[in-house]
């Protein structure tokens, strides 16, 4: 028959109960902040959020020149459609 006490299978002594209640808070508050880390890191709003941080520091790295022929292009293009629905 197979044995099933752990001591007597060569296993480390168990630790007194104080130290394991304490492995097990610490354990529990280890699991706590990892849970916490991973909502704040799915929340959509914070995803939302950092995005939207890329997006102003890329647009922040842009050259001011290719900005502003961005801008030109899309103010003469809005110009165009509103000088083609005043003709009709």
């Amino acid at each position: 028959m197979a044995e099933t006490d752990i001591e007597s299978k060569g296993a480390a002594p168990t630790p007194p109960p104080g130290e394991l209640v304490d492995e097990i808070e610490r354990t529990r508050a280890d699991l706590a902040k990892t849970i916490d880390e991973i909502a704040d890191r799915v929340s959509p709003r914070n995803v939302a959020r950092r995005t939207a941080d890329r997006a102003l520091e890329r647009l922040s790295q842009v050259d001011p020149r290719i900005g502003g022929a961005v801008a030109l292009a899309a103010v003469s293009v809005t110009c165009f459609f509103v000088w083609r629905k005043l003709r009709k």
